[in-house]
């Protein structure tokens, strides 16, 4: 069965890996234009191993799909793929198109699943592989995997622990139920489905007024990105590593209850919130000790919402 992977970044590069290992043949790899500074270890193993690799600025280009249809692909693989492919490429290989979503669809669509889920405290979510349609994560499922949720489970730890091998294992699982003419097309149900927008700093303010639980689960699910934004001093900080202190009492919220050799401790309503990494306007991620102590940072100072 002739393949054609589209991604990119690590999951990219880890799926590819288990296709070559398996002996699949892969006949070419798509993934975005390069950046500048910025490496691509799938595009870097595809050269590795001698594959052609394909970096059109518009996968909808009419000329994109007469380079592909050269490949003679029996089915597509998306792994990792922030763009919309055309139908004629999706519904080009006999075998159809395959794509991994990090969430239960059709809960979280779209493209900060993780985020999301986490952001509202969910305990449950897991990974999809389904056939994409013109739809954002619409289409029929085939395949999926649930994993838990855990209290302090962060976005990063929640993907690279559980979310990207299970993604990996799946992609593998599909591609035999595939060949052997096995693998369902479960519809979605729509009753069920909702659709998200990117995570980015609009969303990510912090409001010290309300529970500290809601306001752990915006700050780990915003780190390692786009981070959980607070001020200081009239300049933004985002805050990441982060311990929910539940029940703890005692100052104004957003103000700082105490000050410790890891970082310092944030009132909020119902609980306080201990900082151990932050970020400074301008500035890279630093210790939150580090911060304390470069501004000088005391008991019964304030952070703004």
């Amino acid at each position: 069965m002739r393949i054609v992977c589209i991604g990119q970044a690590a999951f990219g590069e880890k799926v590819l890996q288990a296709l070559i290992e398996r002996g699949e043949e892969v006949v070419g790899i798509y993934t975005p234009p390069d950046i500048s500074g910025k490496t691509n270890p799938f595009k870097q193993l595809a050269l590795h191993s001698g594959l052609p690799v394909f970096q059109p600025r518009l996968m909808r280009a009419p000329e994109v799909y007469d380079e592909y249809i050269k490949l003679k692909p029996d089915l597509n693989v998306m792994a990792f793929v922030s763009s919309i492919l055309p139908d004629s490429i999706l519904n080009y290989p006999k075998m159809g198109t395959i794509q991994y979503h990090p969430s239960l669809l059709p809960k979280h669509r779209g493209g900060s699943a993780i985020n999301w889920a986490i952001i509202k405290g969910e305990t449950k979510t897991g990974i999809t592989i389904f056939w994409p349609d013109k739809g954002i994560d619409t289409g029929p499922i085939l395949l999926q995997k649930e994993t838990e949720i855990s209290p302090d489970d962060t976005v990063g730890s929640l993907y690279f622990n559980r979310l990207f091998p299970f993604g990996i294992e799946a992609i593998v699982e599909s591609i035999d139920l595939i060949k052997t003419g096995t693998a369902p097309r479960i519809p979605q149900d729509e009753s069920q489905a909702n659709y998200e927008p990117l995570c980015t700093e609009k969303h990510t303010r912090i409001n010290w007024s309300e529970p500290a639980s809601k306001t752990y689960n915006l700050i780990r699910g915003t780190n390692p990105q786009p981070g959980a934004i607070t001020y200081f001093r009239k300049k933004w900080l985002k805050v990441f590593d982060s311990e929910l202190l539940a029940g703890s009492q005692g100052g104004i919220p957003g103000g700082v209850v105490d000050v410790t050799g890891d970082g310092f401790v944030i009132a909020a309503k119902q609980g306080n919130i201990s900082v151990m990494k932050v970020q400074v306007e301008g500035s890279p991620k630093m210790r939150a000790s580090e911060f304390a102590q470069e501004v000088g940072l005391k008991v019964g100072d304030r952070f703004d919402s």
